[in-house]
């Protein structure tokens, strides 16, 4: 995968889109935690300046909205390297001159994991997600518009903000019968004085209980 580069001028790429998720961030602070609903962010298999092969590219909601992405796609655009790493998924960001070159053939599969046009961040939001295993996130559900791996933010002292960790987790929007899904174990958050928050079972319960087993 091409990775991080510096610099802050536009970088030219084309290619085929692989996947494409939500681009979600997380703050924790303890046992409370927050999202930021910022756009998404999908996978290129193409050419990054003089670069060849994969990258992670954020977009904006109304991009989608106006070019309706998906998996199999190809496209072209300009974006930034991102300035902080442990912020972003990506590795370029402040996405501009998008075009679509050749649209994606035929009709989607059924899933899992499932594919085609991810929907609006509100749907996102309301649907609620449950942790999802790395391991698992990475061997099934890198390319399913359900899956998400978020940068986390975690205020440790809440009297002092300006002690941080940074980290990246996963979590699954999904319908709760899908067969890969695996929780993994349950995360905790660091804490001042070395105090520690286990987010049990029941918060993920808890932010899915409206939906049935198949929504």
């Amino acid at each position: 995968m091409v990775g991080p580069m510096g610099g802050s001028e536009k970088l030219a790429w084309s290619g085929r889109i692989v996947a494409i998720q939500p681009r979600i961030r997380l703050m924790r602070s303890f046992d409370e935690r927050s999202h930021s609903y910022l756009g998404y962010v999908f996978r290129l298999d193409g050419i990054f300046g003089v670069e060849v092969g994969e990258s992670l590219i954020a977009i904006g909601e109304g991009a989608l909205e106006k070019h309706r992405f998906q998996a199999g796609m190809e496209i072209k655009g300009q974006s930034v390297p991102v300035d902080d790493p442990c912020k972003e998924t990506a590795a370029l960001y402040k996405t501009s001159g998008l075009k679509v070159v050749k649209d994606a053939e035929g009709e989607p599969p059924a899933g899992p994991p499932f594919l085609g046009v991810p929907p609006d961040l509100e749907t996102y939001r309301s649907r609620g997600h449950r942790r999802l295993d790395t391991r698992t996130h990475d061997a099934k559900c890198t390319i399913c518009i359900w899956g998400c791996r978020m940068p986390v933010e975690m205020i440790i002292d809440q009297w002092n903000p300006s002690k941080k960790q940074y980290r990246f987790e996963t979590f699954c929007y999904g319908p709760k019968s899908c067969p890969f899904y695996l929780p993994g174990p349950a995360r905790k958050v660091p804490g001042r004085k070395g105090m520690s928050y286990t987010e049990e079972d029941w918060v993920d319960e808890d932010a899915t209980a409206h939906r049935g087993p198949d929504e």
